[in-house]
């Protein structure tokens, strides 16, 4: 957890206290309702900061989850069910998450709007039911009792907010998870999650089951209140009013689920008290939604980034004139500072010579086809175990097509062994899973994230503070702390690299990585490609269009020109090959051998 989040839970955490210290004291009955009220509300957007603001899903049925809750409650109360109030709303927040898994399944095959209409149809759906079907009590008007202490109202605000924080705590733990931030992942890449090893199936299905479980919650305690509920304490246009203001605020934050509390609890009473129209209330959700929508990120998104930004730069200041000392001081020896950019060539190795390894990637007749389009004829290639091998040709020869059948996301024809193991019924996370990790030519990072925070994605697994500065310093990228928002696209594409080398797979499948480089850097790039599958154990595949970097890094290259392969061997003698020169690279580009 960094150092702002403790700040923000620690913040939060006062002022909990404050205010269930203060608020029952100096706030008169009918604002100690409207308090239960906004604590009611801010347990359920907590919800929605899971499924909508980490996850990035458009759910509109957040509110039929809490109905589910409360119905729970109601029936366990009808039938004088043992373990009391807090079992019950444990219970009732339960029942609501195989729910939740079943409306989350379609979000495997759709996203977006589709995804949003299928939701919204399950709140109508329950606005039906329950309109057809009143809650349990409702008849016999059996109301459901407070538990001691916690029976007055100001008793039960304290109830509704220590259950907020219990809430926001765990929350807040699982978001520092790799379940957590990849929920980060999923909302601005499934491919690159999936690169990672990440299942998107479950990583979806959980977030569905985490939000349905809150809101249960939420519905739990909303009967606490009211002691009996209706259906429109729960109607469909309550999700659709919560989701514009989970969009517009952010409530994955529990300050932006406060605020979104507050705001729908008293809003109405606020804007009553100064004679403005309660339709103007409605005017401001849909204005600050489409701003939200717009910019990407909600208001707490966009004040966190600030503050995390503000110190980070700090940082990154601090990490260059340090650099530009260091490149200063050993100017004369023509070396690159670790982990500072590099302002000249940097002494790269020579390629190490081919020796008789073991195949590590096996490749065989792999044969992609489009329609009537053939994007890879019957292409053979292999990675030796501690090798880098290169892949290169023209635009729209097939080599991002290569690399997205091998790492499983195109349907091909042919076969895939990875140490022996046959890769081909398997999805792309099982690949990664299983030691093939890759990246892509356009990179897709979560802003929200910190370089630590993506390097843990890309690991799999927690890695300790040295292990990511060893990473970060190795390939030159700026300090773990710093926030991916304000690093640059050149960086951003080492820490892909970073990441996909943290995971310590058997073979790394690299786009283009030295792309948006300057040439020093990609020398700079070259050199510690050359080291990767000595110090990490891992070997590469390069696609690449810097022949200076090729020649560098590659012992062996293969090359296609339309979906074939025109040459494959020595990267001297493939380089050297006229089918090459005429089909690529052209007689004049060929560096003299």
């Amino acid at each position: 957890m960094n150092v702002l989040d403790k700040r923000s839970l620690g913040a939060g955490l006062g002022a909990a206290v404050l205010a269930c210290a203060v608020l029952p004291v100096v706030l008169p009955p009918y604002w100690i309702y409207l308090a239960i009220s906004a604590a009611v509300s801010a347990v359920i957007m907590q919800s929605f900061g899971v499924i909508v603001g980490r996850a990035g899903v458009m759910s509109l049925c957040q509110m039929s989850f809490a109905a589910i809750g409360a119905w729970v409650m109601l029936r366990l109360n009808v039938a004088d069910a043992p373990g009391g109030f807090y079992l019950w709303l444990v219970l009732g927040g339960l029942a609501a998450v195989p729910v939740g898994i079943a409306i989350g399944l379609p979000a495997l095959r759709i996203r977006g709007v589709n995804l949003a209409v299928v939701t919204f149809g399950f709140a109508v759906s329950t606005d039906i039911v329950l309109n057809v079907n009143p809650f349990p009590g409702a008849q016999e008007l059996k109301m459901l009792d407070r538990p001691a202490p916690f029976d007055t109202d100001s008793g039960y605000f304290v109830f509704c907010v220590i259950v907020f924080t219990i809430l926001a705590v765990a929350l807040g733990m699982i978001g520092k998870t790799r379940l957590g931030l990849s929920w980060y992942e999923l909302r601005h890449s499934e491919r690159s999650a999936a690169a990672h090893g990440i299942s998107v199936a479950r990583s979806k299905l959980a977030a569905f089951a985490i939000s349905a479980f809150v809101a249960g919650i939420g519905g739990g305690l909303l009967v606490g209140q009211l002691s009996l509920v209706v259906p429109q304490n729960f109607a469909m246009g309550q999700s659709l009013a919560l989701f514009a203001v989970a969009i517009m605020i952010g409530p994955h934050h529990p300050e932006g689920a406060v605020l979104g509390g507050i705001f729908g609890a008293i809003m109405g009473t606020i804007m009553e008290k100064i004679s403005l129209p309660q339709d103007f209330g409605g005017v401001l959700f849909g204005v600050g939604a489409l701003l939200a929508l717009r910019s990407g990120l909600s208001q707490t998104d966009l004040t966190r980034m600030r503050k995390r930004e503000a110190g980070a730069r700090k940082l990154l200041k601090a990490a260059d004139d340090k650099a530009s000392e260091e490149q200063s001081a050993e100017a004369a020896a023509g070396k690159v500072a670790a982990g500072g950019k590099a302002e000249a060539p940097a002494v790269v190795p020579s390629p190490r010579p081919a020796a008789d390894r073991a195949p590590l990637l096996t490749v065989k007749g792999m044969t992609v086809k489009f329609g009537e389009v053939v994007a890879l004829d019957n292409v053979d290639l292999t990675v030796p175990e501690g090798g880098v091998v290169g892949l290169i040709g023209p635009n729209g020869a097939g080599k991002s097509t290569f690399i997205a059948a091998v790492s499983g996301f195109v349907g091909y024809q042919g076969a895939v062994e990875l140490a022996g193991r046959p890769l081909d019924r398997l999805s792309p996370n099982k690949r990664a899973t299983l030691g093939l990790r890759r990246t892509f030519q356009t990179t897709v990072i979560a802003p929200e994230l910190t370089l630590y925070e993506y390097l843990t994605i890309g690991a799999g697994r927690r890695l300790t503070r040295a292990e990511a500065d060893e990473l970060l310093e190795f390939f030159g990228c700026p300090p773990g702390q710093v926030p991916v928002s304000i690093v640059d696209a050149g960086s951003r594409r080492l820490l892909d690299v970073a990441a996909a080398i943290a995971a310590r797979p058997k073979v790394a499948l690299l786009d283009e990585p030295a792309a948006g480089q300057s040439a020093a850097e990609s020398l700079t790039l070259g050199a510690r490609l050359t080291a990767v599958p000595e110090t990490f154990g891992v070997s590469i595949l390069l696609v690449e269009h810097d022949m200076e970097l090729v020649q560098a890094v590659c012992e062996e290259v293969t090359v296609l020109d339309f979906g074939n392969v025109i040459a494959s061997g020595p990267t001297g003698e493939v380089l050297e090959d006229p089918a090459v020169r005429a089909a690529y690279l052209g007689a004049a580009d060929v560096p003299a051998s």
